[in-house]
């Protein structure tokens, strides 16, 4: 079957409110047309404001994180019914950043893909390997275990809508890109893992980015392997050369 590809930029902690309506309007008008989806990952002060100025555009608004519970008190976090409010379509969960500097955990990552369904969020869902673990040729063992647990009791139906966003771990903000065969190697091993845990239908259904050094120069080798159904994008994703990513095959 075709999967329809998805760009999505996360943006990171960079843009205020102002800035990023502004660049969302700037935005819109480049990436007009495009034969995949646009997704635009904003910090939560940004969400209301980019949501609006992204209406009537082919740009979607997603979260950068969200919480596992409803409500309550738990002080700085975002429930999900308060990105569906806002009008927000997707939810990065799982970032190597947020792992690493906020300690978050696969189980937490799945307790929080699980809460996005409920909420008919759709989860982008990161995994990715240090360069000490791809040197020690534990990659796909690590990535398995990462999804395995981050899919943990989510039905196929679900499972199917979600997006996989493999991220070595290396190649994010460094510059350094891992080579397409490189990409495409551990995105079919990802697709395989769905492919064992649910079968041929949601393995040919889920969308498998690539992120890391996502650039226009390099994208439309990344986006042409068979597994990698368009890229998780970060520094190049807060300029408009972000459209050229998108308009890949042009």
């Amino acid at each position: 079957m075709s999967r329809k590809k998805i760009i999505a930029g996360n943006w990171k902690m960079n843009k205020t409110p102002s800035e990023a309506a502004a660049f969302i309007r700037e935005l819109a008008p480049l990436v007009a047309g495009a034969d995949a989806d646009v997704v635009c990952c904003v910090p939560a002060i940004d969400l209301v404001p980019a949501v609006e100025a992204a209406k009537g555009s082919e740009i979607k608004i997603g979260a950068e994180n969200m919480y596992f519970e409803e409500k309550g008190a738990y002080t700085g976090e975002i429930a999900p019914a308060m990105l569906v409010d806002a009008g927000v379509s997707y939810v990065i969960l799982g970032h190597s950043e947020r792992r690493e500097y906020f300690a978050e955990t696969d189980e937490s990552v799945n307790r929080k893909v699980k809460k996005a369904f409920e909420h008919g969020l759709i989860p982008i869902v990161c995994c990715g390997e240090t360069l000490t673990q791809r040197e020690q040729g534990i990659t796909m063992d690590w990535i398995r275990q990462q999804v395995k647990i981050a899919f943990l009791e989510v039905p196929a139906a679900q499972a199917a809508q979600a997006v996989i966003a493999y991220e070595p771990i290396w190649a994010i903000g460094t510059g350094k890109v891992a080579t397409s065969e490189q990409a495409q190697e551990v995105c079919h091993g990802i697709r395989e893992l769905i492919r064992e845990l649910y079968g041929d239908a949601t393995a040919e259904a889920i969308r498998i980015q690539y992120g890391g050094s996502v650039a226009p120069a390099n994208a439309a080798e990344l986006f042409a392997q068979p597994d990698i159904d368009g890229g998780l994008v970060g520094g190049a994703s807060l300029k408009p050369d972000f459209a050229q990513i998108v308009h890949y095959q042009k």
